[in-house]
């Protein structure tokens, strides 16, 4: 190699390691690959689990004559292809490394696994079949790549869980609602948007497990918890733990009724959940609709006070801001029946 291009792919090694954002890291991988393999089209895939099947999500591509072009901002599952009706994708899934299919010589497929288990590939067409060199530098820029995606999950998710964790929901708030104000403001400036809800949910009587069974059981059922928020909630859907047994999400839904039956899904779940050991847990949920140019703590805070509602009331239920809240007349504090207010 000479020393023009070692210099060269020292720069883009530099670009790609720069990135602390996902989707702009995402962009300079597929735009790093094409300039420095001169590839004709580079496609980062992405590989979704629902149920029992396997589906393709195309988060980035970069072709001739094309500006990267990114996934739109929500997607439902149900709407993507089948792995299995892309059979070269599935080969090199099944095969682990990369892989050239044998009916189509220039097109080099290299699969990619980050430590929280996102599997992607990277698809390239070339204008000749790929040598040796050619696989290595792909695979090489493809470790790079996931060695940086691996170091901004460990500072934006929660050790114990793998949710997103309280310093990062800022900015994913901001990145997942962005869309949604936009469209409001070219629509309408008065008008609430009505797609994206953030629910907070709180596990009734947490202190009480950690002080009957221990901190080790009470980490347990914050981890099957985190399961079963992922389990309830869609793959684009942002799920954070902030901390001891509080978690939220930022959900897109159609209208308040799909966004209640959301939460109202997850309330359900976890309560005829079998937690070993503790038995019947129960959660408190409260949620708000997002509102255009929102900030987070506005939104949190709305939220938040559904919970209270929930648990004054009783707990193991799912209330709304916007109807269960702020639709009552102010009134006083919220009170237990037993006279003083316990809610946690």
């Amino acid at each position: 190699m000479s020393h023009s291009r070692m210099i060269d792919h020292l720069e883009h090694v530099a670009r790609l390691t720069h990135g602390r954002d996902r989707e702009g890291l995402d962009a300079t991988l597929v735009d790093v690959l094409r300039s420095v393999l001169q590839a004709d089209q580079v496609t980062l895939w992405e590989v979704l689990a629902d149920e029992e099947q396997q589906r393709l999500l195309q988060r980035l591509r970069h072709g001739p004559g094309q500006q990267v072009q990114g996934m739109p901002a929500w997607r439902h599952l149900a709407d993507l292809p089948l792995l299995t009706q892309e059979p070269a994708l599935a080969e090199a899934v099944h095969h682990g490394g990369p892989f050239v299919p044998p009916s189509q010589p220039c097109r080099l497929l290299v699969p990619l696994r980050t430590e929280t288990q996102r599997r992607l590939v990277l698809d390239l067409q070339l204008p000749q079949p790929p040598d040796e060199q050619v696989r290595r530098v792909a695979e090489g820029m493809g470790r790079i790549y996931v060695n940086v995606i691996n170091l901004l999950d460990a500072s934006e998710r929660d050790t114990l869980t793998g949710l997103l964790n309280r310093k990062s929901f800022d900015d994913t708030f901001y990145k997942s609602t962005r869309p949604a104000a936009e469209a409001a403001a070219m629509a309408d400036r008065r008008a609430h948007t009505d797609h994206c809800w953030l629910g907070v949910i709180d596990v009734d009587h947490f202190k009480s497990v950690n002080d009957r069974f221990g901190h080790l059981i009470g980490d347990e059922v914050l981890l099957l918890m985190a399961r079963l928020l992922r389990q309830t909630f869609r793959h684009d859907d942002r799920l954070y733990r902030f901390g001891g047994e509080e978690f939220v999400v930022l959900v897109r839904a159609e209208d308040a009724a799909a966004a209640a039956k959301a939460f109202e899904r997850l309330r359900a779940a976890v309560e005829v959940y079998p937690f070993p050991q503790v038995g019947r847990i129960t959660v408190s949920i409260g949620y708000t609709a997002v509102r255009p140019f929102d900030t987070p703590a506005d939104a949190f805070e709305r939220a938040d006070r559904a919970v209270y509602l929930a648990k004054a009331q009783g707990r193991n239920a799912v209330r709304c801001f916007e109807t269960d809240v702020a639709a009552q007349p102010a009134a006083e504090p919220l009170h237990h029946a037993g006279g003083g207010v316990e809610l946690f």
